[in-house]
């Protein structure tokens, strides 16, 4: 950052118009019927953009980035880098046959794969993207925020839990059984470490949390290092990297699918269009988990150079988390089940309120 000023990418004035108030005032529509109008075309906008992330993830990103670390070559001959296996890949897994198990549970067996996706996409609304020229991308700013995307965030158990259940299948059963002790064990730790985040920033408002590690935090030779929280609590930051890959399911947490030892888990039962849906859901969750994680400790949308940018930036950072799980997916053997809860209750629970406690007396004392 040296020779460059850091500006808030992702800071929105309270008085600053967000992203369905702008589409409303651009189309001109008057009265309820246009802010309704206006919030469905800047969800439907923000969520297309988080689709495209997804879709070039799954089939293409993923499979370069594995094999960058495996010493191989990947896709390279449907197109140009290997692109156009993502639209190959889509049509080949839509074009299956939609197999429903004998015995299944349904609607919750149909309902399951929607679930999915669907409580990552709400999870979005909350995250404040940053500007990208006079947009202001974030769809709602609520005093608590932060406690929403959580929740929204949380609902993917329950998709995992009613597949598993709904599906007739012991496997399919173990993983969403497994599922269940994995969001027990996880979410706990990782909502305290990010209580953390709030008792500095002193909101439960997401821009207010990006607002708050806007300041520089010191400078040497020239170099300004800004206050996110990543930087102030770097102990904090390590916790919440652990517990949001458990969160998201990626290895070395990856227990409700283990394909060594159940299959696929929960997904055992699911093919074309549903099988299709999870894996979706899959890469939405690791894209919001990187969003909260660049909310919570990387300052949002901020960075060198002017406001009107902050969206790259923000786009920067979340997918670096996606390279991150990666790495960890080809570089970390999956733990058993009985570890990842012993980690979980002996471990990452204990610390989580050690960080909080240790927060709040520093904090006290500061303030």
């Amino acid at each position: 950052m040296a020779g460059g000023s850091l500006t808030a990418g992702g800071a929105v004035p309270a008085q600053a118009q967000l992203f369905p108030e702008q589409v409303t005032s651009a189309l001109g529509l008057p009265g309820v019927l246009g802010e309704v109008v206006g919030a469905l075309i800047a969800a439907f906008l923000i969520g297309n953009v988080m689709l495209a992330f997804t879709g070039v993830a799954g089939p293409w990103a993923k499979r370069k980035i594995t094999a960058a670390f495996t010493d191989r070559i990947a896709v390279d001959r449907i197109g140009p880098f290997g692109l156009l296996i993502i639209p190959a890949a889509s049509v080949q897994l839509l074009a299956k046959e939609l197999i429903i198990p004998e015995g299944a549970t349904r609607p919750a067996y149909d309902l399951a794969p929607i679930v999915l996706p669907a409580s990552a996409l709400l999870g979005f609304s909350v995250i404040p993207m940053g500007r990208l020229g006079p947009l202001n991308l974030q769809l709602a700013d609520p005093e608590t925020g932060f406690v929403l995307v959580f929740a929204f965030a949380s609902i993917a158990s329950v998709s995992l839990v009613m597949a598993g259940y709904a599906s007739n299948n012991k496997y399919s059963l173990l993983g969403g059984l497994r599922a269940v002790a994995q969001n027990l064990a996880y979410e706990i730790p990782l909502i305290v470490t990010a209580m953390s985040v709030v008792v500095f920033a002193g909101t439960l408002q997401t821009s207010g949390i990006v607002s708050a590690q806007q300041e520089a935090l010191v400078t040497i030779a020239g170099i300004t290092i800004p206050a996110w929280y990543a930087f102030v609590n770097p102990f904090a930051f390590g916790l919440f990297v652990v517990a949001n890959m458990a969160e998201i399911g990626r290895n070395p947490f990856d227990i409700p699918e283990a394909p060594t030892e159940i299959v696929a888990g929960y997904q055992t039962e699911y093919s074309s269009a549903y099988f299709v849906l999870f894996y979706l859901g899959e890469f939405l969750h690791v894209f919001l988990g990187g969003a909260i994680l660049t909310v919570a400790f990387l300052g949002g949308a901020s960075g060198p150079g002017p406001e009107s940018i902050g969206f790259v930036w923000f786009v920067v950072k979340v997918w670096a988390f996606f390279l991150f799980t990666q790495w960890c997916r080809s570089a970390l053997p999956r733990v058993r089940i009985d570890q990842l809860i012993e980690i979980g209750w002996k471990g990452m629970l204990v610390l989580s309120f050690a960080n909080l406690l240790l927060t709040a007396v520093l904090v006290g004392v500061i303030v």
